[in-house]
Order: C-alpha cells, then sequence, then structure tokens
C-alpha cells in the first residue's frame, strides 16, 4: 500500500455523482481533495458535506470547458494546499441526439467539456504534476469504444477522449506522472438528468465503485500502469 496520507486530490465535476464517490474514497485514505463544479451553490454543498468539519475538502468554481478557469483552479488549490498529486478529469455532460436533429450547439457542448475540458484540465495541471510526479486519471466510457443510436456526439467525445488519455499517458510517462483512462458502463449517477433509485438502479455500478477503482490505481506499484480499464455491471441491465 502506498501512502497517500496528505496527498492532494483535483476532481473535476466533484459536487455530484462519480466525483463525488472518488471524492468520499479518497478522503477516506486521508487524502486533502479540491472539488469542483460550475455551480457555485452546488460545490459549496458538496464541499461541506465530504468536509464534515473537516479542513481537507476545498470547493472551487470551474467551467472545464474554459482553459482560464482550470488554470485559476489549480492555482488556487497551490495556494490552499501546496501541491498537486492527483488530477482526476470527471466533468462530463451527456446529449443523445441522431445527427439530422442534433444542432450546432449541442455538438459544441459535448466536446467542449468531454474532450476539451480536459485537454484544459491537463494542461493546467501539468507543470504542478510533474513535481510531485503525480498521477492523471480520466473518466471517459465504454461508449469511448461502442458507438451507439444517437451517439454521435457522445461517441465522437469519448472516443476522443480515450485516444488522447492513451497519447499523454505515452508522453507524460517519462516524466514519472502515472496517466490512466476508466471507461464505465452504466453507472448509478444524475448523469443525463437521471435520478439514481437503490431499487431500480441497484444492478448498476455505483459512483464508490469507481472510487475504489482509483484507490487501487493510486496504490498499484510505482513499476506498474495499467492504462485503460473497462469497467461493467455484473448482471445484465434491467
Amino acid at each position: 500500500m502506498n501512502d497517500l496520507t496528505n496527498k492532494v486530490a483535483y476532481i473535476t465535476g466533484g459536487s455530484k455523482g462519480i466525483g463525488f464517490g472518488i471524492a468520499q474514497t479518497l478522503i477516506r485514505l486521508g487524502m486533502r481533495v479540491a472539488i469542483t463544479s460550475r455551480k457555485a451553490d452546488a460545490v459549496e454543498k458538496a464541499a461541506a458535506l465530504l468536509s464534515t468539519g473537516s479542513s481537507k475538502v476545498l470547493g472551487i468554481v470551474s467551467d472545464s470547458s474554459l482553459l482560464a478557469d482550470e488554470t485559476n483552479a489549480i492555482q488556487e488549490v497551490i495556494r490552499h494546499f501546496g501541491q498537486v498529486d492527483v488530477v482526476i478529469a470527471n466533468a462530463g455532460v451527456g446529449i443523445f441526439s441522431p445527427i439530422d436533429s442534433l444542432s450546432a450547439e449541442q455538438w459544441k457542448q459535448t466536446i467542449d467539456t468531454n474532450l476539451t475540458g480536459v485537454f484544459n484540465t491537463v494542461k493546467a495541471s501539468i507543470d504542478s504534476l510533474k513535481k510531485t510526479k503525480g498521477y492523471i486519471i480520466t473518466i471517459a466510457s465504454l461508449a469511448g469504444t461502442n458507438f451507439f443510436e444517437k451517439g454521435a456526439a457522445y461517441n465522437a467525445s469519448k472516443f476522443g477522449l480515450v485516444g488522447f488519455t492513451q497519447a499523454i499517458m505515452l508522453d507524460l510517462r517519462k516524466y514519472g506522472i502515472k496517466v490512466t483512462t476508466i471507461m464505465p458502463g452504466s453507472v448509478a449517477t444524475y448523469f443525463n438528468d437521471h435520478t439514481p433509485n437503490d431499487t431500480a438502479d441497484a444492478w448498476k455500478i455505483q459512483p464508490e465503485d469507481i472510487g475504489q477503482i482509483v484507490a487501487d490505481l493510486l496504490n498499484m506499484h510505482p513499476r506498474t500502469l495499467p492504462s485503460k480499464i473497462e469497467v461493467r455491471p455484473s448482471i445484465p441491465s434491467k
């Protein structure tokens, strides 16, 4: 087991769903955590829930589709915690529409958030991660290798994200920076306006399951790098 106590994780889209589940897991491991959301009220509420009186959680308002926002967010993490050890690019949107009704605005929003947003997060944090020989984890999707009807924008963004992550893994390992992409299937979250239901969603992957995968990655021996992880529910969909 690696000693993760007081290491610092930066998680985009950490106010709910997968990002929130990852934050909960890392806090239990003794890490200090910064989470982001585009909405101030959401990130403040989530940080309060995660902190439970602790000073280990920092909430930051940032739109990952804007490089300036991500640069400012990383600078705020450095000011508050002094370092960045782990970056988890989790923020994402899901817009599903056949190409003949998919608007240019919907296409742009999907690509800007799911793909360019990850580029922005990486670019903003890379100098800090070189100093700590840190870890970048992107949250992609099985939609990054499996195309489906009405998935033109989403598939494009996630296919691109998988390729981007694998390429930067090769770029950055010479600096001691590890890079992994996690590709979940169905997860019980608020994604695409879905409201999680404990009974109806019991068959799905839970956010804390993704958190456990992140913990396992961070505890992997330094010589070993799982660069791409596909994860599915263990039983068929209901």
